[in-house]
C-alpha cells in the first residue's frame, strides 16, 4: 500500500512499505509529499533509506520528503545560511551586563576598555591572518576583562577560539568554546565554532547536542546549522546501524507483508500454487508415487508451508532440497533466497542468487526471477550500475517476462529515470494488460513527473488515468492508494479519504492505509486524536509494521514526549528490514535524544504541538 504525511504543527518525516512491497523491488508505493512537513526538529529528517521491501514510488516519495524536510516553518526555506569565520566586535548585551554604578566604577571601565582594546587589536590581526598574534592580544583581553562581565569575556573566548579554528587547533576551540557557553549559555557562534570542534574530534554525540541547540535558537533557518546536524546524524545512524545489523535476530515480517510481496511477480514459478508446475515433467502413473515425491521433497514441503502461512519453517525444508541436491534445487535456492531476503539477510542471499543465475540449464524464468531480486538487492545498497545491469540482463534473457519490466519501472522511477520508467511500465502492460499494478504505477509515474515539473496540464491528465484505472481495476487496491497520493498532494482531502477507505474495504489487514489515513486526518483537519487513534489500530492489526511505530515516534517528538518518542523508534529499529533503514531510523532516535539533553542543559524546546 502507500505512504503519505503531514499538518504544520505535526507530521512525520517517513514513508513506508506499501502493498506488494517487497524485497525485489515489490510494489510498495508512495506517492509525493503532501507538502505540511516542519522542520528538522521533528526529529530531523534525514537521508533517503531504500528499504528493503519498498519499491521506487515509497522511495522517490520519501527522498522527495526529506529533501523538502529541512522541514517547513518558513515559506522560503533555509535562511542566513553565512559563514561563521569572523571574530565579534562586541558581544551582544545582556541583563546586568551594563558598567556598575558608584564607587571602582571609573577603574573598572579602564580595565575593560584596554580589554576591548586588546580585542580590537586582535581583531586587526585576524583579519590580516596573523593568527597567532591575535590569539594573544584575545588571551590579553581575557585576562584584563573584570570576571562579572560574562558577556564580554564570553565574546574574547569566542574570538580567540575562531583564530585557534584558523589553525585548525580543534581541542582547543573546543575549550574556549565551553568557556564561552559558560559564561553565556546561548551563545549560538560558540555553540556552532565547538560543534564544528566537536565534528573534527569525531565527537559525535557532543556535536549533535551543540548542532541541535544552534538549531532550536535560530528557529531552524541557517542552512550551515541544519547540514551539519543532517550531516553528523547520518554518520551516527550508519556506525549504530552497522553495529546493530551485524548481531541482529532474523525476524519474519507479517503474513500480510509476505503475501503483498510475492503478489507483485506474476512470472514467478516459486509463488505458483502448489503442484501447478511441479509435476509437469513427472512421469508417475500412481498417484501414490507422485504423494511420496510430495513428502520426500524439501522444496514441495516448502510450498506446502507457504500455503499455510507456515512460513518460518520455508529456509530448512528448502535447505533440506538443496544439500540432497534434488529435482528441485533451482527452485529451492531462489525461494530460501527470497526469504533470506525478506528476512533482512542480504548476505546470505545473495550466494544462493548467484547460483540460480549461473544455472544455465535451469528455467529461465527462474533465472530472471534471481536478476530481478539481485538487482533490487544492489539497488538497496545503493549499487545501482549493478542494479541496472541485473535488470537488463533479465529483459536480455527473458524479453517475454512482464515482471522484469514492472520492476525495472519502479527502479527507474527511483534514478529518476521517468521516461524510461514509463515505457517499461507500458511494456509490461502490452505482455500482461490485467497488470492494474503497472498501469497504477504508470499513472504515478506520469503525476510525479508532472508535479515535478510543476505542469498542471499533464497532472489533470494524470488525476485522470488515475480515474480510469480505478474504473477499470476497482478491486485494486494499490490504485486507489496511488490516487490518495496524488489527491493530497492537490489538497483534495476529502476524496482522498474516500480513496483509503476503499484500500481498507479491500485490504482491510493492510496496516499501512491505517498509518495514511491516519496522517491525512492530521493534515487536513488537525485531528490529532483521530490521527493517533488509526496509527494505533495499524500497530494492533500488525505488531510489525515498522512505519507506524516510525510515524508514532516522530508525531510524539512533535508533541514533546521525547521518551515515547525514544521508545517508538526502538521499537521501529528492531523491525527494520535493512541497514540503511536502520541507519535512518537511528538517526531519528538520536535526534530526539539529542533534543532531551539540549532541553535538560540550556531549557531549550523547539516548538511543540
Amino acid at each position: 500500500m502507500a505512504a503519505s504525511k503531514p499538518v504544520e504543527a505535526a507530521v512525520v518525516a517517513a514513508a513506508a512499505p506499501g502493498s506488494g512491497s517487497g524485497v525485489g523491488g515489490g510494489s510498495a508505493t508512495a506517492g509525493p509529499g503532501t507538502g505540511g512537513l516542519p522542520r528538522w526538529q521533528l526529529a530531523l529528517a534525514v537521508g533517503a533509506p531504500l528499504l528493503l521491501g519498498a519499491g521506487a514510488m515509497y522511495l522517490w516519495s520519501r527522498q522527495r520528503r526529506r529533501r523538502e524536510a529541512g522541514g517547513r516553518g518558513d515559506a522560503g526555506g533555509l535562511k542566513r545560511n553565512s559563514e561563521r569565520k569572523t571574530p565579534e566586535g562586541r558581544a551582544s548585551p545582556a541583563p546586568g551586563s551594563g558598567h556598575p554604578e558608584g564607587t571602582g566604577a571609573h577603574l573598572e571601565m579602564n580595565s575593560l576598555d584596554r580589554a576591548q582594546a586588546a580585542k580590537n587589536k586582535g581583531n586587526k590581526y585576524f583579519k590580516a591572518g596573523k593568527y597567532e598574534q591575535a590569539i594573544q592580544c584575545y588571551t590579553e583581553a581575557i585576562s584584563l576583562c573584570p570576571t562579572e562581565k560574562n558577556v564580554d569575556l564570553s565574546t574574547f573566548y569566542q574570538n580567540r577560539a575562531a583564530a585557534f579554528e584558523q589553525l585548525q587547533k580543534w581541542k582547543e576551540v573546543a575549550q574556549d568554546c565551553t568557556k564561552a557557553v559558560e559564561l553565556n549559555p546561548k551563545y549560538v557562534k560558540a555553540l556552532f565554532r565547538r560543534a564544528k570542534a566537536h565534528e573534527k574530534l569525531d565527537n559525535k554525540k557532543e556535536c549533535l547536542e551543540d548542532v541541535t541547540a544552534v538549531c532550536i535558537l535560530e528557529g531552524f533557518q541557517n542552512q550551515q546549522s541544519m547540514l551539519l546536524a543532517d550531516k553528523v546524524l547520518k554518520l551516527l545512524g550508519k556506525e549504530k546501524a552497522k553495529e546493530k545489523y551485524k548481531n541482529r535476530e532474523p525476524l519474519m515480517p507479517s503474513p500480510q507483508f509476505i503475501k503483498s510481496y510475492f503478489s507483485s511477480f506474476t512470472d514467478d514459478i516459486i509463488s505458483q500454487p502448489m503442484l501447478k508446475g511441479e509435476k509437469s515433467d513427472e512421469d508417475k502413473d500412481k498417484e501414490g508415487e507422485a504423494l511420496e515425491v510430495k513428502e520426500n521433497s524439501g522444496y514441495l514441503k516448502a510450498k506446502q508451508y507457504m500455503e499455510e502461512e507456515n512460513y518460518d519453517k520455508i529456509i530448512s525444508e528448502c535447505s533440506k532440497e538443496i544439500d540432497a541436491q534434488g529435482k528441485y534445487m533451482a527452485e529451492a535456492l531462489l525461494l530460501r533466497a527470497t526469504f533470506y531476503l525478506l528476512i533482512g539477510n542480504a548476505n546470505a542471499a545473495k550466494p544462493d542468487l548467484d547460483k540460480v543465475i549461473s544455472l544455465k540449464e535451469a528455467n529461465v524464468k527462474l533465472r530472471a526471477n534471481a536478476l530481478i531480486k539481485r538487482g533490487s538487492m544492489y539497488m538497496q545498497q545503493q549499487q545501482p550500475l549493478l542494479s541496472t545491469q541485473d535488470f537488463n540482463m533479465a529483459a536480455d534473457i527473458d524479453p517475454q517476462n512482464a515482471d522484469v519490466y514492472h520492476h525495472r519501472g519502479q527502479l527507474k522511477i527511483l534514478l529518476d529515470q521517468v521516461e524510461e520508467a514509463v515505457a517499461d511500465f507500458d511494456e509490461c502492460i502490452r505482455l500482461r494488460p490485467e497488470s492494474a499494478l503497472a498501469q497504477a504505477q504508470k499513472c504515478f509515474a506520469l503525476y510525479r513527473q508532472a508535479y515535478t515539473g510543476n505542469n498542471s496540464s499533464q497532472i489533470q491528465a494524470a488525476m485522470k488515468g488515475f480515474e480510469e484505472v480505478i474504473k477499470k481495476f476497482p478491486k485494486c487496491a494499490e490504485g486507489y492508494a496511488l490516487y490518495a497520493q496524488a489527491l493530497t498532494d492537490q489538497q483534495q482531502f476529502g476524496k482522498a479519504d474516500e480513496m483509503y477507505d476503499k484500500c481498507i474495504d479491500l485490504e482491510p489487514d493492510n496496516a499501512t492505509t491505517y498509518v495514511h489515513k491516519g496522517l491525512l486526518q492530521l493534515q487536513w483537519k488537525q485531528d490529532l486524536d483521530r490521527g493517533l487513534e488509526l496509527i494505533s489500530k495499524a500497530i494492533e492489526i500488525d505488531s510489525k509494521c515498522d512505519f507506524a511505530y516510525e510515524t508514532m515516534g516522530t508525531i510524539e517528538v512533535q508533541r514533546g514526549n521525547m521518551e515515547k518518542a525514544i521508545d517508538m523508534f526502538n521499537k521501529a529499529i528492531n523491525l527494520a528490514k535493512s541497514e540503511m533503514e536502520m541507519a535512518h531510523l537511528y538517526s531519528l532516535c538520536d535526534a530526539a535524544h539529542a533534543q532531551t539533553e539540549v532541553a535538560k542543559k540550556y531549557g531549550l524546546k523547539p516548538p511543540t504541538l
